[in-house]
């Protein structure tokens, strides 16, 4: 199978936790028929519906917060994972941190259980987790945990029950062999394309707990690799650069040009059940378009991208591009609501009664997306 074809999106979180210091889509067929009523019954009322605006409100304002910060540099991050880590990590938080964490995620717990949230992760785990023959997509979480700590057996099997998550008995004396479990384990759940997530550990971790997202799929209508040809590529309004661009010209696609804002967008969808939407802003006109976007913005081209009008033959040229990123969580996350999770002030004691645990310097570290 030929790159040209796939979407390679792979994207690992990582927590440590230490004791006194800080630091949905078309093609049906393609998925097995239990598959296939599952998804849709996510579609029809399921309990991951109930999280999916939390989630979506976190992630818009992530991304602000970031594009604010670092303007004209690439972004790329999975909300879903740190949506996911942090939710696993308030089954640990005493009341008033769990409360931070789960607010600071944007949900609302007047309108929306502790237990709801849970078994919306949950049943989303179990979806995205489905066999399918040609779209291959996985989320899981691993808890590596000392030996010299005592856990509670309600975290542990909370873990279990709702987010999957393996454990693993680790001597983290031995940094270097504690790396290399977390690093292995990680590389051979993500089918080998994330390597070296773990660089350094202090010996004085407890439990490093992971999350990771692993996703490939090919084009509904690939591109053919003979058709490669070098063309510019816009990074901004003052940088052009010259870049393989794969070209389709006799196919037909979902694209619109937006009538009120300065902006093209076009549906691709993948065999299999996922559908992916590039936002295209006209030259300069980022800033204006990173305002404007929502998620009832993103509901209406999706509405919009349904009517076969915008279904057209397209002369679609397409770059060959690789992205990585890494974010350090706690200097970005106090300013979504986060506020104590950092400090000697978290109350993480239901993790563990024998010692005060504490989160250090938090990463997420590993994000890689290939597409060509």
């Amino acid at each position: 199978m030929h790159l040209i074809n796939c979407l390679l999106l792979l994207l690992a979180g990582l927590l440590a936790l230490s004791h006194g210091q800080l630091t949905f889509g078309h093609d049906g067929d393609s998925c097995t028929s239990s598959s296939q009523q599952q998804i849709l019954e996510a579609d029809e009322g399921s309990p991951s519906l109930k999280i999916t605006p939390a989630n979506a409100d976190f992630a818009f304002r992530f991304y602000y917060l970031i594009a604010s910060e670092t303007p004209g540099k690439n972004i790329f991050f999975s909300p879903l994972s740190i949506s996911a880590a942090y939710t696993m990590l308030s089954l640990g938080a005493g009341s008033y941190s769990r409360t931070q964490i789960l607010e600071g995620l944007g949900f609302n717990l007047t309108e929306l259980s502790e237990s709801d949230i849970h078994r919306g992760f949950q049943h989303l785990l179990h979806t995205l987790n489905l066999p399918c023959h040609r779209l291959e997509a996985r989320m899981g979480s691993a808890l590596f945990l000392s030996h010299s700590l005592k856990f509670l057996e309600k975290f542990l099997n909370d873990t279990r029950t709702f987010y999957e998550a393996k454990l693993f008995d680790t001597n983290f004396y031995d940094s270097l062999g504690t790396m290399k479990l977390i690093n292995y384990h990680v590389k051979k759940e993500t089918q080998g394309k994330i390597v070296n997530l773990v660089g350094e550990l202090n010996r004085d971790v407890m439990m490093v707990l992971v999350n990771y997202i692993y996703f490939k799929g090919r084009w509904e209508k690939p591109f053919s690799s003979s058709r490669t040809i070098t063309r510019n590529f816009y990074v901004d309004e003052h940088t052009t650069v010259r870049v393989p661009m794969m070209l389709q010209d006799q196919e037909y696609h979902w694209y619109l040009r937006d009538q009120h804002l300065p902006c093209s967008v076009l549906r691709m969808d993948y065999k299999g059940n996922a559908t992916a939407f590039f936002i295209l802003p006209n030259q300069g006109k980022m800033r204006e378009i990173e305002e404007v976007l929502t998620p009832e913005m993103l509901m209406r081209w999706n509405n919009l991208l349904q009517k076969r009008i915008f279904y057209k033959k397209l002369k679609l040229y397409f770059p060959k591009f690789s992205i990585s990123g890494s974010y350090v969580l706690d200097q970005i996350l106090p300013r979504l609501g986060f506020t104590d999770l950092f400090s000697q002030r978290a109350d993480l004691s239901g993790i563990s009664k024998q010692q005060k645990l504490q989160l250090p310097t938090v990463k997420f570290p590993q994000g890689h997306l290939a597409r060509g």
